[in-house]
């Protein structure tokens, strides 16, 4: 029954956010509000807390630089390795594409750690 329905639905949706406009993409666009939003968030969180609200910024770039370059290793790794492993130069090659969210989540994990380690 649900098979039969999701046949009807077309996604043709663009890419960019702004027609002819091709530098902002809507996968941009959302990675940011996502960091914006959560760091705001988590200043709240410290704040009802009595923490440091400055030890957020610390903690967004930790989380900023784990998502990116942990999407892109993800992507490395699980989707195309012997692509990257022959020429490694090729994964600095982010205008060409190619993010895993997986790799980000696991790369979170670890930027998390880090950061509780130390962080007073």
């Amino acid at each position: 029954m649900l098979s039969s329905f999701l046949s009807y639905i077309v996604w043709d949706a663009s890419p960019s956010v702004i027609e002819g406009f091709d530098r902002l993409r809507w996968y941009s666009l959302l990675f940011a509000l996502g960091f914006i939003i959560s760091q705001q968030i988590m200043v709240y969180f410290f704040k009802k807390e009595n923490k440091d609200a400055q030890l957020v910024d610390k903690l967004t770039i930790y989380m900023v630089l784990a998502t990116i370059i942990g999407a892109r290793l993800g992507h490395v790794l699980f989707y195309e390795p012997q692509k990257y492993l022959s020429n490694p130069l090729d994964i600095l090659k982010i205008w060409e594409g190619g993010l895993a969210s997986h790799g980000a989540a696991i790369a979170i994990l670890l930027a998390l750690w880090i950061y509780a380690k130390n962080t007073p």
